[in-house]
């Protein structure tokens, strides 16, 4: 059984960093992809990052490029969102995901089959 778990998320104000964790459990990763996504309130699920486990390739979105590098601990099989100079726009639910779906980087939304159950982050101004 996978299970993703995030942790990191808060109150922070503009311009400051946060790292969210995502703790992956349950099969060997070394052939999926993780990703990161979020919500905002009112909005669709979007992505923002994803990483291949295995070489550690990276993919962003527009919004985070370069804002929000991703990283993997392969010996701790943990996935990391730094967050840097964030603003209120970045308030969310922000989620790890994670797929055996790589033959299209970075993979869909849709190819995701597991979740984790999402942590908040705020952006105060």
């Amino acid at each position: 059984q996978v299970q993703l778990v995030e942790s990191g998320g808060g109150l922070v104000q503009a311009g400051g960093s946060l790292r969210l964790s995502c703790a992956a459990s349950g099969r060997t990763f070394s052939s999926y992809a993780m990703g990161w996504f979020r919500q905002a309130p009112g909005k669709e699920r979007e992505f923002v990052a994803a990483i291949k486990w295995s070489g550690g390739s990276t993919y962003y979105a527009e919004s985070g490029k370069g804002r929000f590098p991703i990283s993997r601990d392969y010996a701790k099989n943990k996935v990391y969102l730094q967050m840097n100079s964030l603003t209120p726009e970045d308030t969310a639910v922000f989620y790890c995901a994670a797929t055996s779906a790589v033959a299209v980087l970075p993979p869909r939304e849709y190819a995701y089959p597991y979740w984790g159950q999402g942590t908040q982050v705020t952006v105060s101004s």
